[in-house]
C-alpha cells in the first residue's frame, strides 16, 4: 500500500483488484507477537529446569541467563558457553526447543515470503482479468456522481465484478476497491490508464469527472479507444454540452442545471418535484423501464399497454406518447413504461401494521 502514497501515481496506472487483506501494520504486529510468545516459552521452560544447564561462567543459571541462553538458542546463534547437561534439560531441547527454533524461523521468514507469494498472487490475478475482461463498464471518477451512478447499476441487475473504477485519487480508488470493485489509480485523461481498464473492450464509459474540461478529454481519449462503446458523460455548464457531444459522448446530463431546475420545481410543484426525484432513485418507489414490445403489443397503440407508456424508441428515435407514429407499435421497437415498486420504508411500516393488527386479532 505503500505505492499509494506516490504522488506520481496518478500517472503511473495502479491496478487494483477487490480483496479482503489484513493490514500490514497489524500482519508484522502478530508475527512479533507470536515470536515473543515463543521466546518467552522457551525462558520458561529453561528457567524451570535451571538446575540441569551449565554455565561456564560462574556455574549458576539466573533468570537473565535463561533470556541469554534462549536468545541465542532460538536465534541458531549459539555460542555454547550455557549448555543442557542434565537428562530433563537435553529432553527438554530435543522436544521443545528444538520445535520452537524452527517454528520461530518460520515466523520470522514468513513475513518475507508471504509478500512474495502476495505479489506473485496478484500479478497472477490481475493477468487473469485483463485476459478475460469484457463487455464491462469503466466509470471514470468515483466522486458523488460516480458513486451514484454505480449505485444506480447495481439496482438495474449490473454484476459488481463488471463494473471498473478509475480515479487519480489514491485514497478514493481504495475506498472502491474495498466496496468491491476493480479499481484504477490513474488519470482517466492519458490513453495508457484508460487501456489499463480494458477500455478498447468496455461495453459501456461513465464519464462522471468533477470538471467539464476533464470531461471532455476523458471522452474523446475513450472515443479513441473503442469507436463502439456507449459514452454516458455528465457536465455542470450546459454550454459545454456541445464540446461533449462533438467529443464522441452519446449522452450527456448537465447537473448543475438539472438541480436548479428540480430546486426551482420543488418551489412551486413540490408534489413534481417528489415524482421526478422518487424516478431517479432508481429500484425504489417509481421508476422508468424501457423494454421491448411484445409480440401482441405490436400493430396497437402506445396507449393500449396495460403499463403506463410514456414514450417509444424506434431507429434510435425517441418518440413522446403522443407521436403520430406511436399510434401502431412496430416490430423491434421499444416502449418506455413506469413501474412501482414498493419502498423500504413502506414495506416496513406495512409489516408494522400486519404485527399490530395479529396482535389485536390475538388479544
Amino acid at each position: 500500500m505503500a505505492s499509494l502514497n506516490d504522488p506520481e501515481a496518478a500517472r503511473r496506472p495502479l491496478v487494483l483488484l477487490p480483496s479482503s487483506r489484513t493490514g500490514p501494520l497489524r500482519a508484522v504486529a502478530k508475527r512479533v507477537g507470536i515470536a515473543l510468545l515463543l521466546l518467552f516459552a522457551v525462558v520458561a521452560a529453561v528457567y524451570v529446569d535451571r538446575d540441569g544447564y551449565r554455565d561456564t561462567g560462574d556455574g549458576e543459571l539466573s533468570l537473565l541467563d535463561a533470556f541469554y541462553y534462549a536468545t541465542v538458542t532460538v536465534s541458531t546463534t549459539g555460542y555454547g558457553d550455557i549448555t543442557p547437561v542434565g537428562n530433563t534439560a537435553r529432553l527438554v531441547n530435543i522436544l521443545f526447543i528444538t520445535p520452537v527454533r524452527v517454528l520461530f524461523l518460520i515466523v520470522l521468514v514468513g513475513t518475507t515470503l508471504e509478500v512474495l507469494a502476495e505479489r506473485t498472487r496478484d500479478d497472477w490475478r490481475k493477468s487473469r482479468w485483463r485476459a478475460r475482461v469484457r463487455d464491462h463498464i469503466v466509470v471514470a471518477g468515483y466522486g458523488t456522481k460516480g458513486r451514484s451512478a454505480i449505485k444506480t447499476l447495481l439496482s438495474t441487475g449490473v454484476d459488481r465484478g463488471s463494473i471498473v473504477v478509475v480515479d487519480p485519487d489514491p485514497r478514493v480508488v481504495a475506498e472502491a476497491a474495498e466496496a468491491g470493485f476493480v479499481s484504477i489509480v490513474g488519470d482517466a485523461t492519458r490513453s495508457s490508464v484508460l487501456r489499463q481498464a480494458a477500455v478498447q473492450r468496455a461495453r459501456e464509459i461513465v464519464v462522471a469527472s468533477a470538471r467539464d474540461d476533464t470531461a471532455v478529454l476523458i471522452t474523446l481519449t475513450a472515443r479513441q479507444l473503442n469507436p463502439h462503446a456507449g459514452i454516458q458523460a455528465s457536465v455542470r455548464e450546459s454550454e459545454n454540452v456541445p464540446l461533449l457531444r462533438q467529443s464522441g459522448a452519446d449522452h450527456v446530463v448537465t447537473s448543475s442545471e438539472a438541480a436548479g431546475r428540480l430546486l426551482g420545481m420543488s418551489t412551486s410543484q413540490p408534489s413534481v418535484s417528489e415524482v421526478i426525484e422518487d424516478l431517479l432513485d432508481q429500484g425504489s418507489g417509481l421508476d422508468l423501464v424501457s423494454r421491448e414490445a411484445r409480440p401482441d403489443e405490436v400493430g396497437g397503440p402506445l396507449s393500449a399497454l396495460a403499463e403506463p407508456a410514456l414514450a417509444v424508441v424506434r431507429d434510435g428515435r425517441t418518440l413522446p406518447f403522443d407521436h403520430p407514429g406511436c399510434a401502431t407499435l412496430e416490430p423491434g421497437d421499444r416502449v418506455i413504461v413506469a413501474r412501482s415498486s414498493p419502498r423500504p420504508h413502506a414495506a416496513s411500516a406495512k409489516e408494522e401494521g400486519a404485527d399490530g393488527a395479529s396482535g389485536a386479532s390475538d388479544q
